[in-house]
């Protein structure tokens, strides 16, 4: 087991669990959508590493090196307005394509927020497989839950705020969750549109709208036979 200091981002698609509690072929199409739209953010983290896919939400890391901006604050906060571009996009094509199941149609009631840390974490190997392990591990995954009023937004710890407050553009928003195990602490916030305004929706070609509809039907057919399971909601930490 080897330790190393990485900054932590958790992608976590809200709406996931209204949105896969459907009738059998949407949630076959639903599972399906979800995925793409998770593989479009994680191509769109670029330099980080996917630790897991945890049902709604992509666990992510990157080494913490001085030399390394993409690691800082301002670096996350690429890395997030990138994923947030490239999930309304791959949304956008899903909730347009020609499939009329709510798994299709119902795509655009999903949003996204991050959260995200920097701290001490231990690789280790079960099974082949790289786990990431650690008190800052269940931290990040902790901030899951809090009282952020808005849908879409950027929540950063304490000790990672602290590295470059200067660095957070608009108005910033402090809260003081009680985590499970940890206990009080305060984090800050920014709502995702002041980082990235989205332009206004367009509605996709007619090539992709039909491309998107046979991705939907022939990928989510194992789904429908049983051959596949749904991935499971993510697990507390």
């Amino acid at each position: 087991m080897t330790s190393e200091r990485a900054a932590l981002l958790i992608a976590d698609i809200g709406g996931y669990t209204e949105y896969m509690s459907t009738h059998r072929m949407s949630l076959a199409h639903a599972e399906v959508n979800t995925a793409r739209i998770l593989d479009k953010m994680i191509a769109a983290a670029r330099g980080y590493d996917l630790v897991e896919i945890e049902g709604d939400a992509a666990f992510l890391s990157r080494r913490v090196d001085t030399r390394d901006a993409d690691a800082t604050i301002a670096g996350i906060l690429r890395t997030a307005v990138a994923m947030h571009q490239a999930f309304h996009l791959e949304r956008e094509y899903v909730a347009k394509n020609l499939c009329p199941c709510g798994g299709c149609k119902e795509a655009g009631n999903l949003k996204l927020k991050f959260v995200a840390h920097v701290g001490d974490v231990a690789t280790q190997t079960i099974r082949g497989r790289m786990k990431l392990v650690g008190i800052d591990v269940i931290h990040v995954h902790r901030l899951l839950k809090n009282s952020v009023p808005i849908p879409e937004y950027v929540l950063l710890s304490e000790e990672l705020y602290s590295t470059d407050p200067s660095a957070l553009p608009g108005p910033v928003h402090e809260i003081s969750p009680d985590l499970e195990g940890i206990g009080p602490v305060r984090a800050y916030f920014v709502d995702v549109g002041d980082l990235d305004p989205l332009p206004p929706a367009r509605r996709p070609p007619w090539r992709a709208r039909l491309a998107s509809t046979f991705a939907a039907v022939g990928q989510g057919l194992p789904y429908m036979l049983g051959l596949k399971q749904a991935r499971k909601v993510r697990y507390a930490r």
